[in-house]
């Protein structure tokens, strides 16, 4: 049975609209790989720099306590 005009034209915009479908799918899927990706990254980054911050904080701490007493006791 040969097929009309229209039912092939129909045909083919059903194929247009699933392969659109799947695409934006697929897109989606990416994006949200992505976003996931981005936020592992960004918290590594701000893990770091709150040890980085804490480090800085102790190592200050430990200077000021090595350092002696610049002022000498009086004598009367």
């Amino acid at each position: 049975m040969l097929k009309t005009a229209k039912s092939r034209a129909e045909e083919r915009f059903t194929a247009t609209q699933k392969k659109g479908k799947r695409i934006l799918k697929e897109k989606e899927i990416a994006e949200q790989a992505r976003s996931k990706h981005v936020a592992g990254l960004r918290a590594l980054r701000h893990a770091k720099e709150a040890a980085d911050k804490e480090a800085a904080l102790a190592a200050a701490a430990q200077k000021d306590s090595a350092k002696p007493s610049k002022k000498a006791p009086r004598s009367a």
